[in-house]
């Protein structure tokens, strides 16, 4: 897979995901890095290769059923959320995977491009606290061939997240 981007279209979702970061306060410089690569990383693993990064600067977007509520949990992509402790967290009586249709319905995105932001309405949000171990994480721009530079606090800023231990 190229490091190298491609033109950044003008894909809804993408300028949404722009003008959230920056109505957000999210630093213009980082949201100017916002790149469009030629392949998917649907996955932490291909969009840590196709960065050059560790997998866990990943910030996966990973949207879970809590009690019929639409809940987004911001993990590092180096371990797995731990469903029973996210639902102890929140006070929720389960937390699961959401269907595909229900994560497009709450975020106007599809699996493996949930960004951070750019969501129909606010979500739910709670943020790993392991991202931050990195002065620089990545995060899916609202389609799987779009990501974005950022950092734990401007996560934290831009999508009103609670840091958690997810894990």
């Amino acid at each position: 897979m190229s490091v190298v981007s491609i033109e950044t279209p003008d894909h809804p979702n993408v300028v949404r995901v722009r003008e959230r970061l920056l109505a957000g306060g999210a630093d213009p410089a980082r949201v100017g890095r916002l790149r469009v690569l030629p392949d998917e990383v649907r996955t932490a693993a291909a969009a840590a290769a196709a960065l050059g990064v560790e997998v866990g600067q990943i910030a996966n977007s990973l949207v879970f059923d809590a009690d019929g509520e639409p809940l987004l949990v911001l993990t590092s992509g180096a371990h797995r959320v731990d469903t029973g402790k996210v639902a102890a967290t929140i006070g929720a009586s389960s937390v699961g995977r959401a269907t595909p249709e229900f994560v497009r319905a709450a975020t106007g995105q599809v699996i493996g491009g949930v960004a951070p932001v750019g969501h129909p309405a606010p979500l739910r949000t709670l943020v790993d606290r392991a991202l931050a171990d990195f002065p620089e994480i990545w995060a899916a721009g609202g389609i799987p061939h779009a990501v974005f530079p950022t950092t734990f606090d401007e996560l934290v800023a831009v999508t009103g997240g609670t840091p958690t231990d997810v894990a």
